[in-house]
């Protein structure tokens, strides 16, 4: 499903227009990009959690060359499912 298609079923859920459902969904995106930008956490309970995480130094290898290269720490945004999310897939068939 793409973010049109989300769009759709949006509109048909909340009977509301798909240029309503739109702006929406865009703003939500928007609001926890921003939060999760700003370091802090965005929980939807039932749904998951948006958060910053720290990933550490490490080393690395130049797959062309072979040659040890260190690649630095930064920042990166993660997701985790919650539990009735999990449920719900987990009952899904495949």
């Amino acid at each position: 499903m793409n973010k049109g298609e989300l769009v759709d079923a949006i509109a048909a859920k909340a009977g509301v227009t798909k240029r309503e459902a739109d702006e929406i969904l865009t703003a939500t995106l928007d609001v926890i990009v921003e939060a999760v930008s700003n370091g802090e956490k965005v929980t939807l309970v039932g749904f998951g959690t948006f958060e910053p995480r720290d990933r550490q130094a490490r080393e690395g290898r130049n797959p062309r060359s072979g040659e040890t290269i260190t690649i630095p720490a930064t920042t990166v945004p993660a997701f985790s499912a919650g539990k009735a999310f999990k449920d719900k897939v987990s009952l899904t068939p495949a």
